[in-house]
């Protein structure tokens, strides 16, 4: 063979060894990518598993939370699975609150349970150094498990969740807002308890104002006014039994807005910028099946004003007469109306429903209004629920009605043998008027709900409202019972929309909306703050003077008693919020 044929075979040689490497090199990254696609592929299905697993487990929390904002407590028993292949995959399903439910979420089949701890509930006080800190709370523990199932019944996530339910009572702050706030006294004010405003919170002081307590904000806060861009007195907040004052004013006297960074001495006593907590809406107030207060009522007294004559009746839980109860209240006068008091901030004559407190109280025992098994110390809700309402053609508008509570220094009977109450909370969708002394004898846990709230001294008579503000002369009054009730909007509007309008809604110092010339009287209160809302049934505006009012001396304080959950009043209203404790990913799948 010649050099050149020897030179050829060489070099065919060398190229198809080259070929073979190129080919070998082509199936290994053939082979690689396929691996690599298959990996990417599935770990982008375990990925949509965990999220679609970790989805099931929000929602089975949001749940539980949502069961104990109706005022429910979860109930029910875990899945059982005797053959240990996977709960909600075989055997028992569960019941109730706690049972397998199952969801499609990114095509995914997604598979949950609940399981309660022992020994639920738990009475706390929240940790220092959390939202929300020093508050007495009822804490619930739950663990919630979720599996996720590829489209091929793959397990391709299973993950567990265990969280607290905590349950704060509306009523452990000396004020709480679901909208703007503002504390602008004109004397020293000494405000015991948390402040929390679902809004902007504004402090400001004509001399100084110190709040001792936990103060908190899902808006802004600021040292001045809303209604004008000014800004007076000393503010101080506790901080851990120190009273330090907040940042001044700016140059000029002029409002400032205090960040979160300003105030990280306070060790977490002050907070702002934190998530809005979820109440009851306005609606849950009014006079209707499915409605929560008026289902939990005892008793349901309306004034029927769609009548030719005005007529008191009772009503039943479907809001139907109920003519035998009906004829029993109007036998024991507990319950009557008049026509004859003029509200000169509404500049309007009220019809009211007039309700003599103990006289209801010695009608309801002596003749088993509440119903079979059900006696005056009945303690279902906590105590004893009272709705009062006005059904007229006005009644979900502005209008003129009214409820008003006289009679009511000593929440007992005095019937002999009668029990004693163990609270007593009154709802009503209405303006409500508190004449004269309230639980101020034998205090006992006590609520007022309504629209908005009036105040009447021991020394009130309705031909007064007709009289020149000199001569509507009150005496020194007490009140003991928590108020929910809705308050103005400064500038008509929540938040900076509102800021510098000029007309100022009274602020927390003028919650109690009054009638007469206090000047140089007190008015003693003990109890909590809360404004859900607007009022929906008056729009008339705070006006200081004449014709309306001259503010009391104000003796005012937090209710300490409302620490104890023992002590709250029926159906108080709280708000839910969950704390996560662990979250685990069983990875061997």
């Amino acid at each position: 063979m010649s050099t050149a044929s020897r030179e050829q075979g060489f070099a065919l040689v060398t190229a198809l060894m080259m070929m073979a490497v190129l080919m070998a090199l082509l199936v290994a990254y053939a082979v690689r990518t396929q691996v690599e696609l298959s990996s990417t592929d599935a770990s982008l299905s375990g990925l949509r598993g965990f999220y679609a697993a970790e989805a099931g487990l929000n929602i089975r929390a949001e749940q539980i939370r949502q069961t104990f904002r109706g005022y429910q407590r979860p109930a029910g028993t875990s899945p059982v699975d005797p053959a240990g292949v996977a709960p909600c995959l075989s055997g028992s399903m569960g019941t109730g609150h706690f049972a397998c439910a199952g969801y499609g979420i990114q095509d995914r089949a997604v598979h949950t349970y609940v399981r309660e701890d022992a020994g639920n509930p738990v009475a706390i006080v929240v940790p220092r150094g959390e939202t929300y800190q020093n508050l007495s709370a009822q804490e619930y523990g739950y663990s919630v498990f979720s599996m996720a199932l590829s489209p091929r019944s793959r397990t391709e996530a299973i993950l567990e969740m265990r969280f607290k339910s905590r349950l704060v009572p509306l009523f452990q702050f000396a004020a709480f807002y679901n909208k703007d706030l503002e504390i602008l006294p004109g004397p020293p004010m000494f405000l015991e308890g948390p402040v929390h405003s679902n809004g902007d919170l504004y402090l400001n002081a004509g001399n100084t104002l110190a709040i001792d307590g936990q103060v908190t904000t899902a808006g802004d806060l600021y040292h001045g006014r809303k209604n004008a861009t000014s800004c007076n007195g000393t503010v101080s907040v506790d901080d851990l039994g120190t009273m330090t004052a907040v940042p001044g004013c700016g140059a000029g006297g002029a409002r400032v807005q205090i960040a979160q960074s300003d105030v990280t001495a306070w060790d977490g006593m002050i907070q702002t910028g934190l998530d809005p907590i979820i109440v009851p809406q306005p609606e849950d107030f009014d006079p209707a099946p499915g409605r929560l207060y008026w289902d939990r009522a005892d008793i349901r007294v309306m004034l029927d004003v769609n009548l030719v004559v005005p007529t008191i009746q009772v009503r039943t839980t479907g809001n139907a007469l109920d003519a035998a109860t009906t004829a029993t209240l109007a036998a024991c006068g507990s319950a009557t109306t008049s026509n004859s008091f003029f509200n000169n901030r509404e500049a309007k004559t009220i019809r009211m429903l007039d309700v003599d407190v103990r006289d209801l109280l010695d009608c309801m025992h002596a003749n088993a209004l509440l119903g079979a098994g059900k006696g005056l110390d009945d303690a279902t809700e906590g105590g004893l629920v009272v709705y009062l309402g006005v059904d007229g053609p006005n009644s979900a508008v502005v209008n003129g009605y009214g409820v008003r509570l006289t009679n009511g220094a000593d929440l007992e009977s005095t019937l002999a043998l009668a029990p004693e109450i163990r609270g007593l909370t009154v709802v009503t969708d209405q303006a409500v008027y508190i004449q004269g002394n309230y639980n101020s004898v034998d205090k006992k846990p006590a609520a007022v709900m309504a629209d908005s709230l009036n105040i009447l001294s021991n020394n009130w008579t309705d031909a007064k409202s007709l009289l020149a503000l000199n001569l509507r002369v009150p005496d020194d009054t007490t009140v003991q019972a928590a108020f929910l009730a809705g308050t103005d909007t400064t500038g008509g509007a929540e938040g900076a929309a509102g800021q510098d309008s000029g007309q100022y809604n009274g602020g927390l110092e003028n919650y109690p909306r009054f009638h007469e010339e206090w000047s140089g009287r007190t008015f003693t209160y003990r109890g909590s703050f809360v404004s859900l809302n607007r009022p929906r049934h008056v729009n008339g505006a705070w006006s200081y003077g004449a014709p309306v009012y001259k503010a009391p001396d104000r003796d005012w304080r937090y209710d300490t008693m409302f620490n104890d959950a023992a002590n709250l009043p029926p159906v108080t209203p709280r708000f839910v919020y969950l704390k996560q404790d662990l979250f685990v990913r069983q990875f061997e799948l």
